[in-house]
């Protein structure tokens, strides 16, 4: 099937120089980006009905940039003055990186990992004294409590924020060649928003094992998954396909 315009269900990318961009140019395409999901923090009467004390932890454990925006904000709203020895521990360079944020870099304990809580597990062993806080969404993936538990780390979760399905309306009367989906939460948005969707020549394509699974679960059809040995990215995904579509038309 031909492809000539792409929904990415992810916000356009702040960098002019993103592959996304290069593919549209190369091939022609039409790609738009729209979020199919948005994240909401939790109230300060929910966060308090958690019974997590903020000041009974020495370390927070920092999964991503919106964990980080999290946990300052909820300190802020319960009036919770982040200690100078607080330890920072982040799931990678990026996230300890942004932290400045709110932090001055060099004056603070701050430890990170490559990609992955594994990556930062050699950190957090080191200083297995500390309680940890895990600030995290409604849908933390079991295998960071996991590898915590294993490893007999003293830690607690508090969700600070949720994702939720985007209002996609105005969508309902345009159509595209191809939707791309990074989670299972994109896929849940879009058959909440349009529960009588029917997929006819729409290609989906998926990142992620979890994402494809959720695309098959819900008796969709997936048409590209990415990574491959051949396409680590979604980008590459796409350009293989295209190449090999009008290869095919010669």
């Amino acid at each position: 099937m031909s492809v000539k315009t792409i929904l990415v269900s992810q916000p356009k990318p702040e960098n002019d120089k993103s592959p996304y961009f290069d593919l549209a140019e190369k091939y022609k395409l039409k790609i738009d980006f729209r979020p199919f999901i948005h994240v909401e923090g939790v109230e300060k009467n929910e966060f308090r009905n958690q019974r997590v004390n903020l000041q009974d932890f020495t370390a927070v454990i920092l999964t991503s940039k919106t964990a980080v925006d999290h946990y300052f904000r909820i300190a802020e709203e319960m009036r919770y003055e982040v200690p100078d020895s607080m330890k920072y521990f982040c799931i990678s360079e990026a996230v300890a990186y942004y932290l400045q944020k709110y932090v001055t870099y060099r004056k603070r304990k701050i430890f990170h990992g490559k990609t992955t809580i594994h990556d930062l597990m050699d950190a957090i062993k080191k200083h297995k004294k500390e309680k940890f806080l895990l600030p995290c969404s409604d849908i933390l993936r079991d295998v960071i409590p996991t590898v915590l538990n294993e490893n007999k780390i003293d830690f607690e979760k508090a969700v600070l924020y949720r994702t939720v399905c985007s209002d996609l309306s105005d969508l309902e009367s345009v159509t595209y060649d191809m939707l791309v989906f990074f989670s299972p939460s994109g896929i849940e948005s879009l058959l909440k928003n349009f529960p009588d969707f029917k997929q006819n020549n729409t290609m989906i394509a998926a990142f992620g094992p979890t994402t494809a699974k959720a695309i098959v679960d819900n008796n969709l059809r997936l048409d590209l998954h990415a990574p491959q040995p051949n396409a680590p990215s979604m980008t590459m995904a796409i350009e293989n396909y295209v190449k090999d579509f009008l290869k095919k038309k010669k």
